[in-house]
């Protein structure tokens, strides 16, 4: 097994999530089997409890894990399945400590960070690295670890301690550190600023740990004099200092990445059995980066949530758009609208907001109605659900969207006035969304279904006149891949888009979506997956 950490410096959300899933993806595009562990050192147990303003959106996995969106990366990159012990929290680790101690299993000794917690975390990670995530069920041969948060912070310490240690117990051939940082370009001078970064490292230098590569964001490609300073001062070749620079779209980071010569490095460093054949992987991101950035027909949704002011929040409904944008060769443009803004107090108190929530709403060609908590905003969705059946615009409604699209149907169409959730008006004569009888309203953390099941239809007449009108309890976006868009979304982009009629009539064949350079787009394993039968339903 070998293990890639990945460790940040100078500030927090400066990309390591999607670099470590670039380096997982150019990896597997040389035939080797790529797992990744995400390490977040704040004490909560998961991230299900947070609020989409502190971390962004909480992904799920397939066993029900509440997690990290840092987890979506790694899934939607390598197209993998992970399970809740590769996020790994501070929280996870005492609690497993402490349940072994009130046990008895350190046989009555002091139970202190250093050896005890930090054992837990090698162990957790050599345990959890060799569990299978790919469909064929073989044991993966390299592990990608993020650490969360910046070299420095308090309460990574003991994850630091934990991986110092853990370099010399698989090996140096067996180990490598990634260290990202951030070399600012002041608008003021223009030059870019090799400092935070010579700091970062030689932090993490006193702390044990020496970057093998050093990845340094920046805004414009790095100079190379600046590469040759921060080679000198940090202790590393040139060669070994990767400029990861702004680029047009995501998936042109492993192909920067690749282009750096990172695979070759790998490959001595770490001694890799590396295939020599055709990097087929590669070349269909390269594509479809390629296709990305040529395409010029539009297409515009309106997103219509409480937590627009903050795009993480919704990270895999964005991801999941711009999937099935790319897959019928448009370019997306989301419109973010709070959906308290279309409520008829807004129009009492902010009338100019009022207006341009509603303007902006009207002029989309589809609308997304994504899930949520709380009564704030619920009833500028339920008016904005009903001007989307009203005025035939194509809708999909994801979990709580899904339930206000009920509520506005029994509202308005079966003229049961207070028809409504018991999670916003218990006493509604008409609740026509109720409780899960698992669900725990005193407790917050892990009460709610989740994980992957299978849902079976039992009508067939639920099809109403109209060109997409789709509501599901599930969060679809969270099995979307670059090349295999999620169903119900890429049912909404072809309403919008007017494509829907003619790819149902030509039996769901994509064939006939191609770009102006006249490749198919793509890839011809979503032709049998696109439409499956959760969204021809609810059409």
């Amino acid at each position: 097994m070998k293990y890639i950490l990945v460790t940040g410096g100078v500030i927090s959300g400066i990309g390591k999530g999607i670099i470590a899933s670039s380096v997982g993806t150019i990896l597997k595009s040389c035939g080797l089997r790529v797992t990744a562990i995400k390490i977040d050192p704040y004490i909560n147990i998961d991230a299900g409890t947070f609020s989409p303003y502190e971390h962004g959106e909480v992904f799920v996995l397939d066993d029900g894990g509440e997690v990290d969106l840092d987890l979506g990366n790694y899934e939607r990159f390598l197209d993998i399945r992970l399970t809740k012990d590769n996020n790994l929290t501070t929280g996870k680790i005492y609690q497993s400590v402490i349940n072994k101690e009130r046990k008895g299993d350190y046989l009555g000794k002091t139970v202190q960070v250093v050896p005890h917690i930090t054992d837990a975390i090698q162990e957790w990670v050599m345990r959890q690295a060799r569990v299978p995530v790919d469909d064929d069920g073989v044991e993966p041969q390299i592990c990608v670890i993020e650490l969360g948060g910046t070299v420095g912070d308090i309460e990574s310490m003991p994850f630091i301690e934990a991986f110092r240690q853990f370099q010399f117990k698989v090996k140096r051939e067996n180990f490598c550190n990634i260290h990202v940082s951030l070399v600012p370009q002041p608008s003021a001078t223009g030059e870019q600023k090799t400092k935070p970064t010579q700091n970062s490292v030689r932090e993490l230098r006193g702390l044990g740990l020496s970057p093998d590569l050093i990845m340094c964001r920046c805004s414009t490609s790095l100079e190379n004099s600046v590469k040759e300073k921060i080679s000198m001062f940090c202790h590393v070749e040139p060669e070994q200092v990767i400029c990861v620079a702004d680029v047009s779209s995501i998936y042109r980071v492993p192909l920067l990445l690749e282009n750096q010569g990172v695979v070759g490095y790998f490959c001595q460093r770490l001694d890799l059995p590396i295939e020599t054949r055709p990097r087929k992987m590669l070349t269909k991101w390269k594509e479809m980066s390629d296709r990305s950035d040529r395409l010029l027909e539009q297409c515009s949704i309106a997103l219509v949530g409480k937590y627009t002011k903050f795009t993480d929040s919704y990270a895999s409904v964005i991801k999941a758009l711009e999937h099935s944008a790319l897959a019928i060769c448009h370019k997306l443009d989301i419109k973010y609208i709070d959906s308290a803004d279309l409520e008829p107090n807004t129009l009492k108190e902010e009338p100019v907001k009022y207006h341009e929530a509603w303007q902006k709403l009207c002029s989309a060609d589809g609308i997304l109605v994504p899930g949520g908590f709380g009564v704030r905003g619920t009833e500028g969705k339920i008016h904005a659900i009903n001007w989307a059946r009203k005025q035939k615009k194509p809708f999909l409604g994801v979990c709580l969207g899904m339930q206000l699209a009920v509520c506005e149907f029994a509202r308005n169409v079966l003229e049961w006035e207070d028809a409504n959730s018991t999670e916003f008006h218990p006493e509604s004569k008409h609740p026509v969304v109720i409780d899960m009888p698992e669900h725990n309203p005193g407790q917050m953390g892990g009460t709610m279904r989740l994980g992957k099941r299978r849902t079976i239809f039992k009508t067939t007449n639920s099809i109403l006149n109209h060109p997409y009108f789709v509501g599901v309890q599930y969060h679809p976006e969270f099995t979307s891949r670059p090349i295999k868009p999620s169903p119900p979304y890429f049912g909404l982009l072809l309403a919008s888009a007017g494509k829907l009629q003619s790819y149902l009539q030509k039996g769901c064949c994509r064939d006939t979506y191609s770009d102006r350079s006249g490749s198919s787009t793509p890839d011809s394993e979503i032709v049998e997956s696109s439409i499956s039968q959760e969204c021809v339903t609810g059409k």
